[in-house]
């Protein structure tokens, strides 16, 4: 267990409750969320340390580790990747200019998007912790995939972008990793993180049952503004901010069976429509968002 002691933000030492989360994924218990009151930053209250906390991704279910095609909702998740690939590849070449260079994709799980990379001619790194997903990386895509850890070996400024799709928040210091990603992206490199928003309206509206809490797994939780702030703390200034549109209909689905919805496919996908018609006057209320860093 890791105790948060002052805020990773402002350093404030008072924090006050929000509500109570159980862990839906492995039956791990249940976890409190708390919210620094001077400047909004959420966090989950005393989660597991970096030797505990692998007792809670050990599960066939959880798929970016696992590449499980189980059930409806994991078939949606296959679906979705694959369309966001070329999203996600023309995101990277927009915001380098580059049509091919050095990119580092951490957290890349399975490999399929550091593959897809490679295959446009992209000279790829990966970086995984999971032994069995950077395993299948290796085997099925031939990649070359670094634990997590390794990130500290990396020569300075080789990097043209580092990306990091829904990983940021589970580092048990994102503070050093942001320090660390800052040292090896070369000068004018683009990082970019995609992260839940825990202001978003889903959020807002499914409460300790919203499935990106995904406690204890997800040990920060951002709201656009307050991630805007911690980035320019450590070094880096928010150029721009994007919707990840897919990921609601995938979160409210699970957020609807977490809390014992009849029918959690059908009211998952009204309620994303819902909230997606909302995020067209309000669009830091989506689900998830994309940051480009630049340093």
């Amino acid at each position: 267990m890791i105790k948060v002691n002052r805020c990773l933000v402002c350093e404030s030492d008072d924090a006050a409750f929000i509500l109570r989360c159980k862990d839906h994924l492995t039956g791990g218990g249940n976890f409190d969320i708390y919210s620094c009151k001077n400047c909004g930053f959420t966090f989950t209250a005393d989660p597991p340390g970096e030797a505990d906390i692998e007792n809670y991704y050990d599960t066939g279910d959880y798929i970016s580790h696992s590449d499980t095609k189980k059930g409806f909702t994991n078939r949606l998740f296959h679906f979705t990747r694959n369309l966001m690939l070329y999203r996600k590849r023309n995101i990277i070449r927009r915001a380098t200019g580059l049509k091919t260079g050095t990119v580092l994709d951490i957290g890349c799980g399975t490999g399929y998007f550091a593959a897809f990379m490679k295959k446009g001619e992209w000279r790829v790194t990966g970086m995984e912790k999971d032994e069995g997903a950077r395993n299948f990386a290796i085997e099925k895509f031939g990649l070359n995939v670094k634990r997590e850890s390794e990130i500290g070996g990396f020569q300075k400024e080789m990097f043209d972008c580092i990306t990091l799709w829904h990983v940021f928040e589970h580092f048990h210091d994102p503070v050093k990793y942001l320090h660390d990603i800052h040292q090896i992206l070369k000068p004018g490199g683009v990082c970019i993180i995609a992260m839940p928003n825990c202001s978003s309206f889903d959020a807002k509206h499914y409460m300790q049952f919203w499935a990106a809490w995904d406690v204890p797994r997800h040990l920060w939780h951002f709201s656009p503004d307050v991630f805007k702030t911690f980035s320019e703390k450590n070094g880096f200034k928010v150029t721009k901010i994007m919707k990840l549109p897919a990921d609601v209909f995938y979160i409210s689905i699970l957020s609807e069976r977490y809390r014992g919805a009849n029918l959690p496919l059908l009211s998952g996908l009204i309620k994303g429509l819902w909230f997606t018609l909302l995020t067209f006057f309000n669009r830091k209320g989506n689900s998830s968002l994309i940051y480009i860093l630049k340093a």
